[in-house]
């Protein structure tokens, strides 16, 4: 039991915001890619959301042994990380490798139920999946390559459907990969001083002085591309009034109530994401009613 504890702690399982903003992006590329196939296809359609969700699981989990492996030094020196199980040795590395090899077997052949242009495009995000945590070292954008990361989904849950790639869902991707960034930038002011005596690196330190025009200048990116898609799937106007409420969260709720000097706070607005991801998929459902 104590082991299993282990598990769910370095996979993070009791935390799902992570998996959630990693299959809503999924589920969004799936509802566009639907509206594009004349075929009966509603059983198809839950039984991809079912795996994209068992996948997001999955991934997501593997990711945070390899993060935890990568900053296994740094997360000790870290007030928020210092009792993660690897950080704080209950855990051998190689038992953690061990684990994240076990969870992307199952990820792999959760994959292998799509079609081989879905399966193929997977593969190739791999490599920035892994290297994601090695980023924060070298560049003050490690939040950019998780926003690309993140939102991948995006474009698979499209070609699971149509079999082929469009305009349409790279645009998607484009705005996504910003409101990855905004909230991930929220997300990092709770070790923001951390960060700085330990020497990483990240938008939020980067953008300290000028916080909100950056998660601003991101959600405005993020909500042109959700107008975009709309006008471009010609969507009706319940899609459009639901961007009425999707603008109110962005800009009312999550910057105008943000306060970057309280982890609290930060750690609230950023969890509050996993709604706006319900909002975006409420809304591409019923822009098609």
């Amino acid at each position: 039991m104590n082991q299993l504890n282990l598990f769910i702690d370095i996979t993070r399982l009791k935390k799902p915001i992570g998996y959630m903003l990693l299959f809503w992006p999924c589920s969004w590329g799936l509802m566009l890619g639907f509206n594009f196939v004349k075929l009966e296809l509603n059983n198809i359609f839950f039984y991809y959301l079912s795996l994209f969700l068992l996948g997001s699981i999955l991934m997501r989990s593997a990711g945070c042994i390899v993060n935890d492996i990568f900053d296994r030094k740094f997360d000790k020196k870290v007030t928020r990380t210092k009792k993660r199980p690897i950080a704080s040795g209950k855990i051998k590395v190689n038992l953690g490798i061990f684990y994240s090899c076990c969870l992307c077997l199952t990820a792999f052949f959760v994959l292998i139920n799509f079609n081989q242009l879905t399966i193929i495009a997977a593969l190739g995000s791999m490599p920035l999946a892994f290297t994601y945590p090695l980023m924060k070292r070298y560049t003050y954008w490690p939040q950019l390559f998780l926003g690309i990361t993140f939102n991948y989904g995006l474009v698979l849950g499209w070609t699971s459907i149509t079999n082929d790639i469009s305009i349409i869902p790279l645009i998607f991707y484009f705005g996504a990969i910003f409101w990855t960034l905004g909230y991930d930038t929220i997300y990092g002011f709770q070790d923001i001083k951390d960060d700085e005596i330990i020497g990483l690196k990240s938008t939020s330190i980067k953008f300290k002085k000028i916080p909100y025009t950056f998660i601003i200048i991101c959600y405005s990116i993020f909500f042109i591309s959700l107008v975009v898609v709309g006008y471009l799937m010609d969507l009706n106007n319940y899609y459009f009034f639901m961007l009425v409420l999707i603008f109110f969260h962005l800009f009312i709720f999550q910057v105008k109530k943000l306060q970057i000097k309280n982890p609290e706070n930060c750690l609230k607005i950023f969890r509050s994401n996993n709604f706006l991801g319900l909002l975006v998929f409420s809304s591409l459902f019923l822009g098609r009613l």
